[in-house]
C-alpha cells in the first residue's frame, strides 16, 4: 500500500506537511492553520481502514485533505465532510491535484446534519472541533458495521477536555475500546 503512493498524491503530502509546519512555527490563527495528523497518523488510519469489513469509509473533519489522501490508499470511496469554507476549497484542490477526486466524496455541510442517514458504515475518522466528538460518535456507532471501526483523534493532546467522551465510549457495550498513543492519541472504537 506504502510503496506504491503515486506521486501526484506523494507531492500534495509533501507540500502540505509543510504548509503545516510552517503554520505552527509562524502563529499562524488556529482557525487558519491545517492542524492536519502526522504522517505516522495517516498511515495507521490507511492500514485500519483497509483491514476493515465491506461498507463506507467516512471522515469528519476534511480540513486541506490530507488524512483524507491517506484514506485513499485504500482503493474505496471516501465521504468527507467540511464546514469551513476556506478548508473546503482547500480541499477540492487537493483532491484535483492528487488525481483522487473520482474516489472522494466531499460535502460542505456540519456532517451531524448528515450521519443519521448513513448506514453501512465501516470505518469513520473524527477529527473536528471537539466540541462535536459526542454527538457524531452517538450518530456513527449506531451505523457501523459489525467489525467496523471509529478512530477519534486528539484524544492525548486533549485529554482533559475529551475524557468525559473517552470514558463514554469505553463503557459502551456496543464497542471494544482502547487509546492509541500515535500522533496526539486516537481512541480506536470496534463495533462487536
Amino acid at each position: 500500500m506504502f510503496h506504491t503512493i503515486p506521486e501526484p498524491l506523494k507531492e500534495r503530502m509533501r507540500y502540505l506537511e509543510q504548509a503545516d509546519a510552517k503554520d505552527r512555527l509562524d502563529g499562524t490563527p488556529q482557525p487558519k492553520r491545517l492542524r492536519q495528523i502526522p504522517p505516522v497518523t495517516g498511515r495507521f488510519l490507511a492500514l485500519q481502514a483497509a483491514s476493515t469489513p465491506p461498507g463506507k469509509i467516512i471522515e469528519i473533519g476534511t480540513s486541506a485533505g490530507y488524512s483524507t489522501m491517506w484514506l485513499s490508499l485504500t482503493g474505496r470511496k471516501i465521504t468527507t465532510f467540511e464546514v469551513l469554507d476556506n478548508k473546503y476549497a482547500l480541499a477540492r484542490e487537493t483532491f484535483t491535484l492528487a488525481e483522487i477526486e473520482d474516489c472522494v466524496e466531499l460535502i460542505h455541510g456540519d456532517a451531524r446534519e448528515y450521519l443519521s442517514a448513513m448506514n453501512d458504515i465501516a470505518f469513520c475518522f473524527l477529527d473536528a472541533e471537539k466540541d462535536i466528538y459526542q454527538d457524531c460518535y452517538d450518530l456513527v456507532v449506531p451505523n457501523l458495521v459489525s467489525g467496523g471501526v471509529l478512530l477519534a483523534d486528539n484524544v492525548v493532546s486533549h485529554a482533559k477536555f475529551l475524557e468525559p467522551f473517552v470514558e463514554k465510549a469505553a463503557a459502551d457495550e456496543r464497542v471494544d475500546t482502547v487509546v492509541v498513543p500515535i500522533g496526539k492519541g486516537l481512541l480506536f472504537c470496534r463495533k462487536i
